[in-house]
């Protein structure tokens, strides 16, 4: 008698040896990833685009991170596979992203009535 094993099939399913066994990886293809980079990549574009053509100002910035929280979230929907996940999922994770927002504003808005030294 020889102690040589006779190999095995990692990926079969049916008769398998647990210390060995590999489940088959099933791919969904590249044509959702290639959307993914070409949104992303027409996003790029049209935030360096704007920040050639518009002049420096609060609409500019205000473009600048509308743009940002769009990619950022598309990001997340996609790469997190977010877009899969219950609604309360997805509202628990976006409803802070603007909250902080929101407070992002409010403390510019604050800074800026600092500043101005007419009120006193």
């Amino acid at each position: 008698m020889s102690n040589h094993k006779t190999p095995v099939d990692i990926h079969d399913e049916v008769n398998y040896d647990p210390t060995v066994w590999v489940p088959k990886a099933h791919s969904h293809g590249t044509k959702g990833l290639w959307k993914t980079f070409w949104i992303l990549l027409f996003l790029t574009v049209a935030d360096i685009g704007l920040y050639f053509t518009l002049d420096p100002g609060i609409f500019r910035n205000g473009i600048f991170i509308f743009l940002g929280v769009v990619k950022a979230a598309f990001i997340v929907y996609s790469f997190m596979h977010l877009t899969f996940e219950h609604k309360g999922l997805k509202k628990s994770i976006v409803l802070p992203m603007i909250f902080v927002i929101y407070l992002i504003v409010l403390m510019l808005s604050e800074a800026y009535y600092w500043l101005d030294l007419n009120w006193l």
